[in-house]
Order: C-alpha cells, then sequence, then structure tokens
C-alpha cells in the first residue's frame, strides 16, 4: 500500500488538522514526518476544539496508529502538557502512539538561543514561534543534537550537560542575559522563567517520555506499507515556508514538502501514493516575510475577523489577503500534488466580489506567473482578476450540488487554473462542515 501525503500549500495555517481528523478513518496509520511544536493542528468536533502541537492528528480514533517520526523535533515538556491535556478524552496512548527515536529533542536552552538570535536580528526578525525549533535542527546538522533514543542512555545527563554547556557559549557570544532577556520569552506557559525551575521540569517530563512507545519508526512505518496497511502522512507549516524552496530567509528549518515524508519517516519516494494539496481560499501569513496578495486595508480585516485568523500556537494575528496563483502553482509543482481540498470557503460569505492574485509584476516591468528567486528583495506588484462573490451562508450545505453557482464557478476557475481537481472544500471549523466533491480514493 502507498503512503499518501498531506500538506499545506501556503504559509501554513491552511487547516491540515481539521483534514487529517476527517479523512483518519480512511487509514491505519497517520505519521507526522517534520516540524515540532511551532505547529498547531486545530480539530472541531461534538462542539469541542482542540489544538494538536506534536501529536499527530489521528490520535482521536482508536484504531490508527500515530507516529512522531524521526523528522520531527520534540519538546518533552510540551509533549507532556499535550498528553495531560487528552487524558480527558480516555485515549490509549500505549495503543497507539509510537515515537521515533531518531526524533531530535528540543532542551530549555535551544528555547533561550531562539529568544537570543530572533533579538540580535533585530528589525530583521524572521518572526520565529521562539520555541527553540531552529537551533535543535542547527543542533542535528551540526551533529551533535540529541534524540529520543538518548535518553534510554546511563550517559544523557553527561551528554545533556555537555550540550547546555555549548549553547551557553553561543549564548555569551550574543550577549544575552540570563536574567533580563529570559523576560523576551512570552510562551512558556505554566513554566517558571527560572532556568532551574525549567530544567527541573524539563527532567521530570523526560521520565514521563520515557513510558512510551519510542520505536525505530523506520521499521514500523516499512512494515505497515510490506503489510498493505494505509498510511498517511501529515507535514506541519506550509510549502512557501520550507527551508529550500520558500521565501528564504523568512522559513522554517524543515523540509515541508512531498520530499521532506520521506526523509522524515524513512520511506522510498516509490512509495508515494497520493499527495492532498491543502489552500485557504484565500491566503495568510504569520510573521514576517513576503506576502504579494497582502492586504492591509477593510478586505484584510475583514477576513482576519470573519476567518478567525491567529495562530494556533502564538496567538498573533495573521496576515490576510487574496489568493495567489503564482505561489500555489509553485507548491503544487513541487509537491506533485493529486489532489486539492479548499478550505475556509464561508470566510468568503459577505464578500460581493473577490479577488485572484493571477501573476506578478516585477520591477523591471516583466509580467510573470512564477516566484522570482529572491521573493524577499524583488519588488512585486500583485497583478488581480475580479470575480463575483457568492454573498451568501453556506451554513447547513451539505452536498456539493447545492453550493452557490458563484461558489461553484470559483472552483471551475481555480481547478482550470491550477489544473490539479479541488476534491473537497470546507465549509466551516466543524468535521461535519466539510463536502467531498469525489471520494478521496486511497492508492
Amino acid at each position: 500500500m502507498a503512503v499518501d501525503i498531506l500538506l499545506g500549500l501556503q504559509w501554513g495555517d491552511e487547516g491540515k488538522g481539521k483534514i487529517v481528523d476527517f479523512i483518519a478513518p480512511k487509514y491505519d496509520v497517520v505519521a507526522r514526518f517534520q516540524g515540532g511544536p511551532n505547529a498547531g493542528h486545530t480539530l472541531e468536533f461534538d462542539g469541542i476544539k482542540h489544538v494538536l502541537h506534536q501529536i499527530p492528528s489521528g490520535i482521536f480514533h482508536d484504531n490508527i496508529s500515530n507516529i512522531i517520526g524521526n523528522g520531527v523535533v520534540l519538546d518533552p515538556l510540551i509533549f507532556k502538557k499535550e498528553i495531560e491535556g487528552l487524558s480527558k478524552f480516555n485515549i490509549n496512548f500505549s495503543k497507539n502512539l509510537f515515537i521515533s527515536k531518531k526524533a531530535q529533542i528540543i532542551i530549555p536552552t535551544h528555547r533561550l538561543l531562539d529568544v537570543a538570535m530572533e533579538k540580535a536580528k533585530g528589525d530583521s526578525k524572521i518572526g520565529s514561534t521562539l520555541k527553540g525549533i531552529g537551533p535543535t535542527y542547527q543542533d542535528k546538522v551540526a551533529r551533535q543534537g540529541l534524540r529520543v533514543g538518548d535518553i534510554l542512555n546511563p550517559n544523557f545527563k553527561e551528554r545533556y550537560n555537555q550540550l547546555v554547556a555549548n549553547h551557553k557559549s553561543i549564548l555569551s557570544f550574543l550577549n544575552f542575559s540570563f536574567d533580563s532577556d529570559l523576560e523576551a520569552i512570552k510562551d512558556f506557559g505554566k513554566y517558571n522563567f527560572d532556568f532551574l525551575e525549567v530544567e527541573k521540569d524539563f527532567f521530570k517530563a523526560v521520565e514521563f517520555l520515557k513510558t512510551f512507545n519510542l520505536v525505530d519508526s523506520e521499521y514500523m512505518i516499512n512494515d505497515a506499507i510490506n503489510n498493505k496497511k494505509s498510511i498517511l502522512a501529515e507535514g506541519a507549516q506550509g510549502s512557501l515556508l520550507d527551508i529550500d524552496f520558500g521565501s528564504y530567509p523568512f522559513v522554517t528549518s524543515s523540509n515541508t514538502m512531498t520530499a521532506g515524508a520521506c526523509t522524515g519517516l524513512g520511506i522510498a519516494p516509490k512509495n508515494i501514493g497520493k499527495v492532498f494539496g491543502i489552500f485557504k481560499a484565500y491566503c495568510t501569513r504569520v510573521g514576517s516575510g513576503p506576502f504579494p496578495s497582502e492586504l492591509n486595508d477593510i478586505d484584510g480585516e475583514t477576513l482576519r475577523k470573519k476567518g478567525n485568523e491567529f495562530g494556533s500556537t502564538t496567538g498573533r494575528a495573521r496576515r490576510c489577503g487574496w489568493i495567489d496563483l503564482p505561489a500555489l502553482k509553485y507548491a503544487i509543482m513541487l509537491n506533485g500534488v493529486s489532489n486539492l481540498l479548499m478550505m475556509k470557503a464561508d470566510v468568503l460569505n459577505e464578500f460581493e466580489e473577490i479577488k485572484v492574485c493571477t501573476h506578478y509584476k516585477l520591477s523591471n516591468g516583466e509580467l510573470t506567473d512564477k516566484l522570482p528567486y529572491d521573493v524577499v528583495e524583488e519588488h512585486i506588484e500583485p497583478i488581480f482578476k475580479t470575480i463575483k462573490g457568492w454573498n451568501c451562508s453556506l451554513s447547513g450545505i451539505s452536498d456539493a450540488s447545492n453550493l452557490p453557482l458563484a461558489l461553484k464557478d470559483y472552483i471551475t476557475y481555480l481547478e482550470q487554473e491550477l489544473r490539479v481537481p479541488i476534491t473537497l472544500v470546507s465549509v466551516g471549523p466543524d468535521r461535519v462542515e466539510t463536502i467531498l466533491r469525489e471520494e478521496l480514493a486511497i492508492v
């Protein structure tokens, strides 16, 4: 059985959590392949909203094995808090949650490095979530990181102390003060800002982590492939934040595209099946970086308000704009998308007219539908096409044939431009507010 992949095609926050939860019953295995607690996958059902950061979005289904893959960076502190938050749902974690021994561990000083590096950038900061993601991936590439499997080693504390010593040297070089600059961290949650207290909690969380299924996940997932089990690989962030192909340097620290599933889970390219690409009916971005179709007007504010566009991980207001076809075409090309899933169509309900960015006008006057090499420095003027809006509620619609004609026309237009079928349309945050235009067949 092939491995299907579900990932975002924009700058993240496309609605991956909802869709994984919606299609999860079709699969035996759901596996996260990159990213870390900077992800915020929101699921809503039975009137309850859930936000998952590190745990795969199939966790609410008792018959599904959920794997945190080797490409993920795991924070034991946040993992413990997340598990405790899910305890009231009587989830059998010993049965359906598995963690790769090769996943890298985020330690407290990774978060301090994140703060120090962001502070050092000044006005050029990238808008990090300050979760320690980047520094952890840096240590991975530098071959000095700690992995989940290392916590089972008797010399783990010694190796931890060596890594902390390395981090303190870097922090000293960056003129980071443990006294004053610690106040810059706004997302330690309930944890005390005192480093020694945070460190104490960290080791408690490590002991907690030891009670879970720590596995050689590459063998586990390939055994599942060989046994004809259906597998869904779940991505985090979005394609335009990919470390290689995103809006560099305003990107995340991992490969967020289809290729990242191969290295982040240990699967061969020949085993890739369907690629489900998720996008919003408009576009958003959190943090710094280029956003050609951004709206700094009443329309942008309406999108933010109607779409509740505030980061599920950071709480930051998202920048909003019209849909960007050149960027979408780019992401579709690189990911080999087979099916498009359109989210938040309902957010556009009140617009009499909506716009689509069809091309970019560059500083030399060239008109293009391709992303330029330096999307950060290049002056880009978005060229928009105006389309009639449906200007009505989508509430209660459960069949594609009952969608307003203007929305059907919008979908048809996008399919013609993007040359990939839009298989699913989301018309609200709840699991039931999802319309299939055709069955999501598993390869």
